[in-house]
C-alpha cells in the first residue's frame, strides 16, 4: 500500500488556490446546452470534473483543451448542439455525486436510455429522491434498491414538481439545470427544509451568466423556470475555491502566515463563510488587494452549525483540535452521505493522531489541546479527510502517516505540490 509520511513542519508562504469544482461542473454543464461554443478558462481536471466532461461528452457534446498552463490548469473549448442526444449509452460518473445528479436530469432531455455507473461510494449515495419526479413524467428507471447503476429511459417533462431538499440540494440544481430547455413552464416545490441553499444560488447564477433565468420564491420554497429558453455560449473564467482554501486558512492560523490568490471575496460559495467562523474564533485573517492572508493565532474553542457548509466539517474538526476548550460541530447528518461517513471518518482519524474527540449522534465534540501526538491515519478514500490529515500535521510532535493519499485527485490534484511548496515535508513510501 502506498502511504505518505508527514514530517511536521511550519507551512508558510502563498498559494493560489484552485478553481471552483462547484462552479465548474455547472459552467461545462452549461456550455454543453448552449448551441455552440464556449470558452471555459480555469479549470483543474479533478477526477470529478473529468466525470462531468465524460458525461457531457456521452451526451453529444465535445470538449477541447485549449491551452495548458505552467502549473496544471487547463483551458476548455465546449461545443454544444443547443440539445441532448445519446451518443454513449452507460456513463460512468467516478465518485462524482455532482455529476450524477445533474446529468440523470439533463440525460432526460433525450428520449433513449442511458445506464448511470459509479465507483466507490457513489454507488451507495441516495438517489430515490429522484424516483418520484421520474414516475410523474413516465420516466421508466431501474435500478437494484435505490443505488448505482441506474437506468433511465423516456424524457423529461414540464409540470409541477415536489421535491426534498434536505438529502443534497443537487437533485434540485439538476432540475433546474435541464427544465429551462422543455416547451412548457415548470414548477419546482421543495417539501422539506432546503440545505445547502448557496449551492442553488450558484446554479440560478451561472445560468444567467449563459442566458437562462430562474425565479425562486423563498418565501414559498418554490422554484418558477419558464420553459422554450435558450443557453448562450459564453467566456467564462472559474473563480477559486473556497472549500479548498479552507486548509490552507487553516494552515495560516496554525502556522503561518499563509497568503492565498485567486478568491472571489464576494463570492456565492456556501464555504466563503470559513472566513468569518476563523475570524470568530480567534484567527487573524484579513484582506489586502485581492489576497486574503492567514497569521498564526491562538484559537477559541467554537461551537458550528455545518448544515448549510458540510464540506468544511473535517477541517473545522481540525482546528477544534487544537483550539483551547471545548468545540461542538452541531448538524452533521449529511456528512454521513457523503464520499466517506465523514463524522466517523474524521473522529476516527483526529483520534489516531491523538486528538479529544468523539461522535455524539450527527455532531463532533472535541476538547482541544495545543499540539497532537501524531500517527498513522487512513483516507477512508475521501479527498477532504487526507487534506485535513495533512493539515493537522502542522502541530503534531511526531511524524504521520497517510495510507491512500492520492484521494486528493478527486477534487485537488495539485494538493501535495502545494502543500510542499508552503513547506511541508513529505516521504512517499510502501506499506505491507
Amino acid at each position: 500500500m502506498k502511504c505518505l509520511e508527514i514530517k511536521p513542519s511550519k507551512l508558510s508562504g502563498t498559494v493560489n488556490v484552485p478553481p471552483s469544482k462547484s462552479m465548474a461542473h455547472r459552467a461545462i454543464i452549461c456550455a454543453f446546452l448552449s448551441c455552440g461554443t464556449s470558452e471555459i478558462d480555469n479549470i483543474e481536471l479533478s477526477d470529478d470534473i473529468l466525470a462531468t466532461c465524460r458525461a457531457v461528452e456521452a451526451l453529444g457534446g465535445r470538449i477541447e483543451i485549449t491551452e495548458s498552463y505552467s502549473d496544471g490548469r487547463k483551458k476548455l473549448l465546449v461545443h454544444g448542439n443547443g440539445k441532448v442526444f445519446v451518443v454513449q449509452d452507460r456513463i460512468n460518473c467516478g465518485e462524482s455525486g455532482t455529476t450524477a445528479r445533474f446529468i440523470m436530469p439533463v440525460s432526460r432531455l433525450a428520449e433513449d436510455a442511458v445506464t448511470f455507473e459509479g465507483e466507490g461510494k457513489l454507488v451507495s449515495r441516495p438517489f430515490d429522491v429522484f424516483f418520484p419526479v421520474f414516475e410523474s413524467c413516465s420516466i421508466g428507471y431501474e435500478t437494484c434498491g435505490g443505488k448505482l447503476p441506474l437506468t433511465l429511459e423516456g424524457r423529461l417533462k414540464p409540470g409541477n414538481y415536489y421535491i426534498r431538499g434536505d438529502i443534497s440540494s443537487q437533485f434540485i440544481s439538476g432540475l433546474l439545470l435541464a427544465l429551462p430547455l422543455l416547451d412548457e413552464d415548470s414548477t419546482i416545490k421543495i417539501t422539506t427544509n432546503l440545505q445547502s441553499e448557496a449551492y442553488i444560488d450558484m446554479t440560478i447564477y451561472i445560468q444567467k451568466i449563459f442566458g437562462v433565468s430562474i425565479y425562486y420564491k423563498k418565501d414559498e420554497n418554490i422554484f418558477i423556470i419558464p420553459g422554450r429558453q435558450k443557453y448562450m455560449p459564453q467566456k467564462y473564467f472559474i473563480e477559486g475555491d473556497w472549500s479548498q482554501a479552507a486548509f490552507w486558512l487553516a494552515a495560516g492560523v496554525m502556522s503561518g502566515p499563509v497568503e492565498i490568490t485567486g478568491l472571489n471575496r464576494d463570492s456565492l460559495q456556501g464555504d466563503r463563510v470559513i472566513e468569518s467562523i476563523i475570524k470568530n474564533i480567534g484567527g487573524r485573517v484579513y484582506w489586502e488587494n485581492s489576497r486574503i492572508i492567514a497569521e498564526k493565532s491562538r484559537l477559541k474553542g467554537f461551537t458550528a452549525d455545518v448544515s448549510q457548509c458540510p464540506d468544511l466539517a473535517p477541517i473545522l474538526a481540525v482546528l477544534g483540535s487544537v483550539a483551547g476548550g471545548k468545540t461542538e460541530i452541531l448538524n452533521g447528518t449529511r456528512l454521513r452521505l457523503k464520499e466517506s461517513d465523514r463524522i466517523k471518518a474524521i473522529v476516527s482519524e483526529m483520534k489516531n493522531l491523538g486528538a479529544d474527540i468523539v461522535e455524539s449522534g450527527d455532531n463532533i465534540i472535541i476538547n482541544g489541546c495545543e499540539t497532537l501526538p501524531g500517527g498513522t491515519a487512513k483516507s477512508w478514500n475521501d479527498h477532504r479527510i487526507v487534506m485535513s490529515v495533512a493539515i493537522a500535521a502542522v502541530l503534531c510532535k511526531n511524524n504521520i502517516i497517510i495510507e491512500g493519499f492520492n484521494a486528493v485527485n478527486k477534487s485537488y490534484p495539485s494538493f501535495w505540490e502545494h502543500y510542499r511548496s508552503l513547506g511541508g515535508e513529505t516521504i512517499e513510501q510502501c506499506l505491507g
